[in-house]
């Protein structure tokens, strides 16, 4: 009976003109989904990026997101020390009620970081981001409620959708703003903006009905601190609002050296924390960091009046970052989480 009302709940949502964006719980693991202006702003070369997303694994791949990213800057050579451009691109994939709705993106990005001090430690950025997206829906996958009989949803729907595969597809337009500042090399703080869905796209199957995507605005800030010789403390907050929806998301990790990173060649660091969205659920969070690789896990502990139907288990998320930086280097701070 609960895997029966998760599922209607699940599917009731898909329909949602109010729906959210999908969203991460690591949010500070996927830059390029969360502001713009975080393309290119890192200490090293070139920054890989993976997020998997499997939320409500009650039901069988009830919601499935994942996205690849890779961002680098640019012109080093041509430009001020103190300052950073950076280009990126994105690919990203969002899967609902057991693959009937399936959203598909593909992102570009760039973003100025300019140095405010002399040693750029200080810098304010601003990034675009410019995104292809494509919707599909298969209606032979789709489950409404007068086809569920004493053996499942084994009957026969009255709705009537054809056969065929619906496709729609749009153009995106987002941007975002960024400070970080740094009082040495051993800390970061920042604070951002960001605004997805400017342009208010067109989602439509036919030339009749059509639904303006909502813009969703987002406040995040973080930043990280030594807290003792081998450890450090990861700060992060988050509040998205989309028309009727509204996130907040707030954490820390402790970061423990296994190795000083000052003398090993591949410093080793594990990480332990938590992150709570407010009226909604717990999210323990648990990384291991190898050299220039990090590895992150979650899972949402439910704690809303859902957690009925999911048996408190909102989803398991993970994420895999790899910057490359040459030997040696000792960059500009950089936001972490």
């Amino acid at each position: 009976m609960r895997k029966i009302l998760l599922l209607l709940f699940i599917l009731g949502g898909v329909m949602n003109v109010y729906a959210q964006d999908p969203h991460f719980s690591q949010f500070f693991s996927s830059p390029l989904t969360l502001n713009p202006a975080f393309t290119g702003k890192f200490d090293g070369t070139v920054r890989v990026a993976g997020n998997y997303r499997n939320q409500w694994p009650t039901i069988n791949r009830a919601y499935q997101t994942g996205t690849v990213s890779v961002d680098f800057p640019i012109l080093k050579k041509l430009i001020d020390f103190r300052d950073t451009w950076g280009v990126g691109i994105m690919g990203y994939t969002d899967k609902s009620a057991d693959g009937a709705v399936s959203f598909n993106y593909m992102s570009v990005s760039t973003a100025f970081h300019k140095g405010l001090d002399e040693d750029g430690y200080k810098q304010i950025g601003v990034g675009l981001q410019g995104t292809y997206s494509n919707m599909l829906i298969n209606p032979s996958n789709l489950k409404f409620e007068d086809q569920l009989t004493p053996l499942g949803f084994t009957g026969v729907t009255s709705e009537t959708f054809g056969t065929s595969t619906l496709k729609t597809s749009y153009f995106d337009l987002n941007a975002g703003m960024l400070y970080t500042t740094s009082s040495s090399d051993k800390n970061n703080l920042y604070a951002g903006i960001s605004l997805y869905h400017i342009n208010r796209p067109r989602q439509n199957f036919n030339s009749g009905a059509y639904y303006l995507l909502n813009p969703r605005a987002t406040f995040h800030a973080g930043g990280y601190f030594p807290t003792g010789d081998m450890t450090t403390l990861h700060i992060s907050a988050l509040y998205s609002t989309q028309a009727q929806a509204h996130e907040t998301l707030i954490g820390a990790a402790l970061q423990f050296a296994a190795s000083s990173p000052e003398t090993s060649e591949n410093p080793v660091s594990f990480y332990a924390g938590s992150w709570l969205r407010l009226g909604d659920a717990l999210i323990p969070y648990v990384g291991l960091e190898f050299n220039s690789m990090r590895f992150g896990v979650t899972y949402d502990i439910n704690t809303s009046d859902l957690k009925t139907a999911s048996q408190s288990r909102g989803g398991i998320e993970i994420s895999l970052i790899y910057i490359a930086k040459p030997a040696g280097s000792k960059g500009i701070p950089c936001p972490k989480f």
